[in-house]
């Protein structure tokens, strides 16, 4: 008897683990420094060169997420130390910081390249510095030690945009699919009306759950503990260095690559909760957010290059869960995206095609988590 009892035990835990996936490799996520030889060819090279690091990160990329499709692995064990998955989020500041001034070494102490030539390249650094370097920051931010959250006010000013941490942890991960979140994109909104309403809404909102933290703590709002302040010293200092690496032009240069980097940003927060809602359920309260108030993608080679932020579902469902622990959902679960991330912010930026190819998944996405809304007028 006690040896049954002991094999079928046996048998239940073995059954257990086989239902868990291993998480891919560390050295899998370490897709993006490939950006760095890029780079580092594009200044001193100029040219051609400059479209190789956008052709690897749009065009290869999705190429490849066609050839070897979707990675739909979920409940992964996260029993095993997760440690060595950090590495490359701690080194990518240091190596955002040389790509960035590199470009503007290789601009304004050297005559090798053109001004066109060199607009390209920040515009090509911005592509970087948004796409790896605020997705790197993102993962920063929701973890729990001071000096990774530091890490992420670190990449984030390199955008000039630190008070984006605020936002995204406590108004965004809070309202999502409300229309307290003004990164919710409405349905039929282009990404252009989007942008320039989250520009200064996120802001606003930002300063205002900062001041009342302070407030319930009884401190003003010019506090020293308000992360106001680190934000704007952090930006400064990337915006004092690169005039002393360029002057007045240097600035401009930088400008430049913050400013394609916070539309990389607010591309993809289009994308991840376009035309999705949370129902409300009393005067101040929203249901749960649940993985279907997020658009998934399970797309492998895009996830591993965006550290899995493709799997948006699974993050704002459990956003406590680090990056290679993230589960993909399928149609049961989450409204799924018919491209990875590369191809569908090309989409956002052309109206027609985006509301061509998304409304009709919203009306889907209504039908399939709502079907008790007969007049649909948005559950926020």
């Amino acid at each position: 008897m006690i040896v049954d009892f002991q094999a079928r035990e046996f048998l239940k835990v073995s059954d257990k683990s086989q239902n868990f996936s291993k998480p891919e490799p560390p050295i899998a996520f370490a897709l993006p420094l490939l950006f760095c030889p890029l780079l580092i060819s594009a200044w001193v090279y100029g040219g051609i060169i400059l479209i190789l690091a956008p052709v690897f990160g749009y065009v290869i990329i999705s190429i490849i997420d066609f050839i070897i499709g979707e990675n739909k692995k979920n409940q992964i064990d996260v029993s095993n130390d997760t440690s060595s998955y950090k590495l490359i989020l701690f080194a990518w500041p240091l190596i955002q910081f040389f790509l960035l001034f590199g470009s503007l070494v290789s601009i304004c102490w050297f005559n090798h390249l053109t001004t066109f030539e060199a607009i390209c390249l920040m515009l090509v650094q911005g592509m970087i510095t948004g796409a790896v370097g605020i997705t790197f920051a993102h993962e920063l931010m929701h973890q729990k030690t001071k000096l990774e959250r530091f890490f992420s006010d670190i990449l984030m000013a390199m955008a000039f945009y630190g008070h984006f941490r605020t936002e995204h942890v406590f108004v965004h991960h809070r309202y999502v699919g409300t229309k307290k979140d003004a990164v919710t994109a409405r349905f039929n909104e282009s990404f252009y009306t989007f942008f320039l309403r989250v520009i200064p809404q996120c802001l606003i909102s930002a300063w205002s759950v900062e001041a009342q933290k302070l407030a319930s703590k009884n401190k003003s709002i010019l506090n020293i503990s308000n992360p106001f302040y680190i934000y704007a010293a952090l930006a400064c200092f990337f915006v004092f260095l690169s005039f002393v690496v360029g002057g007045a032009w240097g600035i401009a240069l930088f400008f430049i690559q913050a400013l394609v980097a916070v539309l990389h940003l607010e591309v993809v927060n289009y994308i991840e909760h376009y035309g999705l809602s949370r129902k409300k359920i009393s005067d101040n309260k929203y249901e749960p957010t649940k993985p279907h108030h997020s658009w998934n993608a399970n797309h492998a080679a895009s996830n591993l290059l965006l550290i899995n932020l493709q799997k948006h579902s699974d993050h704002h469902s459990r956003p406590s869960q680090t990056y290679p622990t993230l589960s993909a959902h399928d149609a049961d679960s989450a409204p799924q995206l018919p491209f990875g991330y590369p191809i569908m912010v090309v989409f956002s930026l052309v109206p027609f095609i985006w509301r061509k190819v998304m409304n009709p998944k919203v009306i889907k996405w209504r039908a399939q988590f709502y079907p008790e809304v007969s007049e649909w007028k948005g559950l926020s």
